[in-house]
């Protein structure tokens, strides 16, 4: 077993869940003489800044979150999905919590991938948000995530996808193709992405994503199915955010045809 220090969005137990890990137990912790940034750039740029730490030896900078304790093979899953040794590493940090002082894991953003500029999502910020409420973090702290600058939302008209003749996938063909990637019925040739978005092929690919996006939405409950995005009984906010992901999709690879959602097959 190992503890993991989540800060940003994997405050948030739904959120944390989503990616692959569900922890043994929680426990609210604080690390002092760091602060809280979101200067790493996410894999997709309407997404904004990521959450990141940044120590400045100062003890009164303090940054509030959740320490799990998770089973060792969820490690590869959490290293996969910040992307370590690419944008973030992972280093030992030593925290504060009720019960006594924890080390832990935690990712810190590498150089390639900060970029002060970057400001995050209102999704992202919620998220946080609302995973610090559930965990009683500190009522100033909560205050001043809320004071946070945002970066501003991009409204996107209905994605269509373009006319021609294209081929059909299902979950297993998908799965034979690992260049390939799903989402909301539409698949995308992933083989031409810029350098930065190369680094998804290994998590993306092969696979239909939608049920992976759609529960790092804020409005989601972590309980959503694929029968229900089938019945279009998800959110509209849900549907809105899958809709935005599908432009962006678009602007960074490739259309490559339809995704035949088989619920025989996907459950």
């Amino acid at each position: 077993m190992f503890y993991y220090f989540g800060y940003g969005s994997n405050i948030n137990l739904i959120s944390l869940r989503a990616k692959g890990v569900d922890p043994i137990q929680s426990q609210k912790a604080m690390l002092k003489g760091w602060k809280l940034k979101f200067n790493v750039q996410h894999w997709f740029r309407h997404e904004g800044g990521m959450g990141n730490i940044e120590s400045t030896g100062d003890p009164d900078d303090l940054v509030e979150g959740m320490v799990h304790l998770c089973h060792d093979e969820q490690l590869a899953s959490m290293d996969a999905m910040e992307s370590l040794g690419i944008a973030y590493d992972r280093i030992e940090v030593k925290l504060e919590t009720e019960t006594g002082p924890v080390t832990a894991w935690a990712y810190v953003g590498l150089p390639d991938y900060l970029d002060g500029s970057c400001l995050p999502t209102r999704r992202y910020l919620n998220i946080i948000i609302n995973g610090a409420r559930a965990a009683g973090l500190s009522e100033s702290y909560i205050s001043k995530l809320s004071k946070q600058s945002l970066l501003p939302e991009v409204i996107y008209p209905e994605f269509k996808a373009p006319e021609g003749n294209f081929p059909n996938y299902t979950k297993k063909s998908l799965s034979e193709n690992p260049k390939l990637t799903a989402l909301a019925g539409a698949v995308f040739d992933m083989s031409e992405a810029r350098s930065k978005l190369r680094i998804i092929e290994r998590l993306f690919g092969g696979k239909d994503m939608t049920l992976f996006h759609l529960k790092r939405h804020d409005s989601s409950t972590g309980n959503e199915t694929i029968d229900d995005i089938i019945k279009g009984n998800i959110s509209d906010q849900g549907k809105k955010y899958l809709n935005t992901y599908l432009h962006e999709y678009n602007k960074e690879f490739n259309y490559a045809g339809r995704y035949i959602f088989d619920t025989d097959q996907e459950e």
